[in-house]
């Protein structure tokens, strides 16, 4: 799960395994698997290095 801030300011936490797309127009609008729409401040490269992150914490826990 990846924390990312709406374009108002406010932070939430986004399961990264539900989105789908991740498009930059130039707003960045995360598109997820139920079709739910999310405009974020974060660049789609800012998103991109949060769910790799994210992925080598768990995936690192998993083998502990």
């Amino acid at each position: 799960m990846i924390q990312l801030h709406r374009l108002n300011g406010s932070e939430f936490i986004l399961n990264d395994h539900h989105i789908e797309t991740i498009e930059e127009t130039p707003d960045t609008v995360i598109t997820l698997t139920n079709e739910k729409k999310y405009l974020v401040q974060e660049s789609k490269d800012e998103i991109i290095q949060k769910i790799v992150e994210y992925q080598r914490m768990t995936q690192g826990r998993q083998y502990k």
